[in-house]
C-alpha cells in the first residue's frame, strides 16, 4: 500500500510540474486545485522539498531539474526580501536549499541555508530568550509572541550552528526550545497554539491561539508540530526532556483520534462548530512519531502501541483521504484545513499536508527522513 500511495504521488507530482510552472500550490480553493503562489507565504518550502523527496525516491532528474529551479528563486527571495519578515524561515529554506545541500553537497546551496538562518536569527530577542513569531521588535501586539509552529523552524538554526561551528545559531535554538517546553506545552500535554511575553520583562503573560478553536482548547495541528519539533530539539541537543515532551505529546495525539483515525482540526470542539478534518495535522503527527520511534527502545510495548497508531492514521490517510483513485487531481491529500475561524481552505489541498504525507510514506517504506538534519545523525 504505501509503494502504490508513493507511486500516485510521483506520477501527480510529475504532472504538477508542468501545471504550476515558476509558481508555488499553496491551498485548494472551495476543493478544487491549488491557487498558485509566487513567493508569497510561509508555504512555498514545501513544493521544493515534495520535488526532492520524489528526486530521492525515483532518481528521476525531471524531480531534479525543478527543485533546482526552486532554489534559485528562493535565493531571489531572500535578496529581495519578500516576505521573510516571520519565524517560517525554516519553512522555506530547509525543504529547498538545505534539502539540496543534504543530497548533493551544493556549496551554493549550503551558503543560502546560511544567509536564512542569518534572517531567523533577526527574530532572537535576547532579552526574553525567544524567537519572535510575528511582527516587529517591540510590536504591542505580537513583540513577546512565540507559537509552537516554530519548533520545525529551529533545525536551521541547530543545522546552521554545526555547519559554521557558531554557538550562537544553537544557544538562540536551545534556549526557545526551553522555553516552549515550559511555556507552550500544558501540565496534561496538550498545548498551547502561541502563548506571550510582557517585552519589558520577560513575565510570562498567558497562552492563547491563532488558529485553533479556543484560547483553551488544542489546536492539532499544533499538537503535531510540537511532536515533532520537541523530537528533533532532542536530536541536536540530546536533552532528554525534549525526548519525554515529545513522547508526551505524542500519546495526547493519538488517545484523541476518531474512529478513522484522521484527527478533527481542533481537539476540543463543541457541537455545533465546524467539525472540520485536519488530513495534514495527522501527517506531520505520523512523521514525528515515526522519528521519535527511533528512539524510544526501553517498552515493546510502548513503542508497538506508537507504531500501530501510525499505521492507522497512515492506513486511513491512503485509503479514505488521498487522490490515489482520482488521476488528475493536483493534490495528494484532501480534508486539510488550514484557518477554519478564518475561513480560509477550511476543507482543502494543502501543499505542507502533501509534502508530510510523502515523507511518512518514504519513512514507512525506507525509513527515509526529510530534510530537518543531515542524515549522518541519526541514530541506528
Amino acid at each position: 500500500m504505501w509503494n502504490a500511495a508513493i507511486q500516485d504521488a510521483l506520477a501527480k507530482t510529475k504532472a504538477n510540474i508542468g501545471k504550476f510552472g515558476e509558481a508555488f500550490p499553496w491551498t485548494g480553493v472551495n476543493g478544487g486545485d491549488y491557487k498558485r503562489s509566487t513567493h508569497e507565504d510561509w508555504t512555498e518550502g514545501f513544493w521544493s522539498g515534495l520535488l526532492w523527496l520524489c528526486y530521492e525516491y525515483s532518481l528521476d532528474p525531471q524531480y531534479r531539474e525543478a527543485a533546482v529551479r526552486t532554489v534559485a528563486s528562493f535565493e531571489r527571495r531572500l535578496a529581495e526580501r519578500k516576505v521573510i519578515d516571520h519565524h517560517d524561515i525554516g519553512f522555506l529554506y530547509l525543504p529547498s536549499a538545505v534539502a539540496q545541500w543534504i543530497i548533493e553537497g551544493d556549496e551554493s546551496a549550503r551558503a543560502l541555508g546560511l544567509r536564512a538562518a542569518d534572517c531567523l536569527m533577526e527574530r532572537w530577542r535576547a532579552e526574553g530568550q525567544y524567537l519572535q513569531a510575528w511582527g516587529e521588535a517591540g510590536d504591542p501586539v505580537n513583540g513577546g509572541r512565540i507559537i509552537i509552529d516554530c519548533l520545525l523552524n529551529l533545525p536551521l538554526l541547530y543545522w546552521a550552528s554545526q555547519a559554521t561551528g557558531d554557538n550562537r545559531y544553537h544557544d538562540a535554538a536551545y534556549a526557545h526550545a526551553q522555553k516552549s517546553r515550559r511555556y507552550l506545552v500544558r501540565g496534561d500535554d496538550s498545548s498551547f497554539h502561541t502563548f506571550s511575553f510582557d517585552i519589558q520583562t520577560g513575565e510570562p503573560v498567558g497562552g492563547s491561539t491563532h488558529q485553533g478553536y479556543s484560547n483553551g482548547s488544542t489546536w492539532t495541528r499544533g499538537q503535531a508540530w510540537g511532536i515533532y519539533g520537541f523530537i528533533l530539539s532532542y536530536i541536536y541537543t540530546g536533552d532528554a526532556r525534549f525526548l519525554e515532551t515529545s513522547r508526551r505529546m505524542a500519546h495526547y495525539f493519538i488517545s484523541r483520534l476518531p474512529e478513522d483515525s484522521v484527527t478533527f482540526w481542533d481537539f476540543d470542539l463543541p457541537e455545533g462548530t465546524d467539525h472540520y478534518r485536519d488530513s495534514s495535522a495527522t501527517a506531520i503527527a505520523c512523521c514525528g512519531i515515526l522519528e521519535l520511534l527511533n528512539y524510544l527502545k526501553n517498552s515493546e510495548e510502548e513503542t508497538s502501541l506508537l507504531r500501530d497508531a501510525v499505521e492507522r492514521c497512515m492506513t486511513s490517510l491512503v485509503q479514505h483521504y488521498s487522490t490515489i483513485n482520482t488521476p488528475h487531481a493536483e493534490g495528494l491529500l484532501k480534508h486539510g484545513s488550514y484557518y477554519v475561524r478564518g475561513n480560509l481552505s477550511p476543507d482543502d489541498y494543502v501543499i505542507w499536508g502533501d509534502y508530510f504525507y510523502l515523507e511518512a510514506l518514504m519513512r514507512l517504506e525506507r525509513e527515509a527522513p526529510g530534510y530537518w538534519y543531515e542524515r549522518k545523525q541519526r541514530e541506528g
